[in-house]
């Protein structure tokens, strides 16, 4: 049997090729605007539970001066943070269905803060999309956090949220269902 080997003109491969780093460009700047994704993960009980946020940086901004008591935060930058789990979880003692969910935050005084797990982001927002409402620690940083970090871990078979950003660290728990 004779292979025959398909010759691609050059100004096509070229033409191919351009609309490929166009699209592979379009998708990057779509999925943010230059400030670094983060994941954090942990087994909590036998749910295995990944948040994934943007990162904003201070740029010298005050972040208690970025939000209004009342007001909800998306918790990151350019896209919703997202909680993923393989197992329902425990919010303030409000069952959350397995699956992906959007983590806001509610100031609701100077001071204090409260997680929201939501069916829809920030910008969709309405109270039928609670999933649940849990209160959230606020405490002072000696030294401030210039680049947005969540972390994630299992203390004692709790799962620990923690969002650290400018001078505060915001605290929030939950179960496995």
């Amino acid at each position: 049997m004779i292979q025959r080997k398909r010759v691609v003109p050059s100004g096509i491969a070229t033409l191919v090729t351009m609309l490929g780093a166009a699209l592979a460009l379009g998708a990057s700047m779509a999925a943010g605007h230059g400030n670094e994704q983060g994941k954090a993960q942990a087994t909590i009980g036998s749910a295995n539970v990944t948040i994934e946020y943007g990162r904003p940086t201070l740029k010298g901004r005050d972040v208690t001066k970025l939000i209004a008591p009342g007001q909800m935060w998306r918790i990151g930058a350019d896209v919703p943070t997202v909680i993923e789990s393989d197992a329902d979880l425990d919010f303030g003692g409000t069952r959350v269905p397995k699956g992906k969910h959007v983590l806001l935050a509610r100031l609701i005084a100077p001071g204090q803060w409260s997680l929201v797990v939501s069916s829809q982001p920030v910008s969709h927002y309405e109270p039928s999309a609670k999933l649940a409402e849990a209160p959230m620690e606020v405490q002072q940083l000696s030294a401030p956090v210039e680049e947005l970090t969540i972390s994630l871990s299992n203390e004692a078979g709790r799962g620990v949220i923690v969002i650290s950003w400018g001078t505060q660290k915001l605290v929030a728990a939950f179960r496995p269902a």
